[in-house]
């Protein structure tokens, strides 16, 4: 079964009265970053379920350890001092 990328999602899932996560992705990198955590810290994140087939995991983590973060976008100022920063580095847009 082939899914399209719009149908490999990953799905964040909680209650307030609950204490963990379901995280349910496709996405290989977080797969891969999860799987890394739960080996290091399996009091507090385990696999749950795996589809090799379709290639989805499901995890459930503690609430406490995963948090969502929302970075501001750059300012036009930010953006300009951090490309300076970068070729006085020795760094090039090639």
């Amino acid at each position: 079964m082939r899914l399209t990328k719009y149908e490999k999602e990953t799905i964040i899932l909680t209650s307030e009265g609950d204490n963990t996560y379901n995280v349910y992705t496709f996405n290989a990198g977080l797969k891969r970053r999860l799987a890394v955590f739960a080996k290091k810290y399996p009091a507090v994140c385990r696999l749950e379920c795996e589809d090799k087939k379709i290639g989805c995991q499901s995890y459930v983590v503690d609430k406490a350890r995963l948090s969502v973060r929302l970075t501001a976008p750059y300012s036009e100022d930010r953006r300009k001092a951090a490309r300076e920063r970068a070729k006085s580095q020795g760094f090039s847009n090639r």
